[in-house]
């Protein structure tokens, strides 16, 4: 199609210009891009950009706007920032803050993010590649819950590049979060806990006696020094930056738990008298333990329990002893009522109890409409076990 370049000439924007480069081939000869590229101005600076395209139409309102944001202020430069530039900063960001899920984080980026995304320039993300992710790890059989981690990291990333002075995109995708169907309800029934604590490997133990009678998190208990635990006050202080929320907490000693620690300390003193770690193994603290905890389960006869289990436990035991929910939200540090009450589990043995009671109820109720029949009075009004029948 032949293209009218002196037209073009007229309609070219004073403040810029929209071109073709020029290239040489490699049998020397020289041709012209198919592509059309602008030429701006920012502070004096000359800048060129592609603009992506073979219509002279789309170009120039490319160019227009880019002159737009120029005159606004909101110009960020050429775009040609990586998406992996992007996670990099995701990367320092948490590094600054000291966040725990470091590791987590460079583990996806490197698995799913990087070679989805890393290659693409941010100025291109849109929508439907946060679709095409999505469905690419729903393929992959990747729960909701992990898809859903990993969005989180896509929009920690353009959050960071919006926030930026100058900015780093020109705007904010929208990344939605799926819904997510993976609330536990595991728990270990008091019949089964010495059955496991007896199959866990000795270096274990005490660690699982202290996460069943606390509710205290894995990573809390494992954080724990000999100095922060007092027998005399039969308490064990967690100390700020060791808890999720980085708050002080204090969890109580209290039956086995006590025993099973001066057994730690003993064993400790005797073998590894400089750690200072109270659960360790062979006097390095204890990290990691997934095949040792699923072997131990297994032989236990409780297959698929997870150590997060021993928190939602706790919680429940602390209900059914009738610890205010307040006390009990401070030991296993629960900051809304309304998770604590996600880990107060019902069990099967509850709705047992739940169910007794009422068939006592219903039946005292019963006997006690029967008696006034029989007495020959029409109505009856009786106190029966707490409640009232009519």
């Amino acid at each position: 199609m032949a293209v009218d370049v002196q037209n073009m000439a007229a309609r070219k924007p004073r403040a810029g210009s929209i071109y073709r480069p020029k290239y040489r081939k490699p049998d020397g000869t020289v041709a012209e891009s198919r592509i059309w590229w602008v030429k701006f101005y920012r502070n004096g600076a000359p800048v060129r950009e592609s603009a992506d395209t073979e219509d002279w139409a789309e170009a120039e309102r490319f160019l227009k706007r880019k002159l737009g944001e120029v005159a606004a202020g909101r110009f960020i430069g050429p775009e040609r920032v990586r998406m992996a530039q992007l996670f990099d900063a995701v990367v320092e960001d948490y590094q600054q803050n000291g966040k725990r899920s470091l590791s987590d984080v460079k583990f996806r980026l490197r698995l799913h993010l990087l070679p989805a995304f890393g290659h693409l320039r941010a100025a291109e993300f849109g929508s439907s590649h946060v679709r095409r992710y999505i469905e690419q790890r729903q393929r992959a059989q990747a729960a909701n819950a992990t898809i859903n981690r990993e969005l989180a990291i896509l929009r920690r990333a353009f959050t960071l590049a919006a926030q930026a002075d100058p900015p780093r995109v020109a705007r904010l995708v929208h990344i939605p979060s799926l819904k997510e169907n993976n609330v536990r309800k595991g728990f270990l029934e008091h019949t089964a806990y010495t059955r496991l604590r007896d199959e866990l490997p000795e270096c274990l133990r005490a660690l699982f006696v202290g996460a069943y009678h606390t509710g205290a998190r894995r990573g809390e208990l494992t954080r724990i020094q000999w100095p922060q635990v007092d027998f005399t006050a039969n308490r064990i202080t967690l100390n700020p930056g060791e808890t999720k929320n980085d708050e002080p907490r204090t969890l109580p000693i209290y039956g086995e738990m006590r025993e099973w620690l001066l057994m730690a300390k003993e064993a400790r003193d005797l073998k590894f008298p400089a750690c200072p770690w109270v659960f360790h193994e062979n006097g390095r603290r204890i990290q990691t333990f997934r095949k040792a905890w699923a072997s131990a389960c297994e032989r236990a006869k409780l297959p698929g329990l997870l150590f997060h289990d021993l928190r939602r436990s706790a919680v429940r035991n602390m209900v059914r002893a009738g610890i205010p929910e307040k006390v009990a939200m401070a030991i296993s540090g629960h900051k809304t009522q309304a998770v604590f009450q996600r880990y107060n589990i019902v069990s099967e043995r509850d709705l047992t109890d739940a169910a007794a009671r009422m068939e006592r109820y219903i039946e005292a109720a019963a006997q006690t409409v029967q008696e006034a029949d029989a007495g020959g009075t029409g109505k009856v009004t009786g106190k029966v076990e707490g409640g009232y029948v009519n």
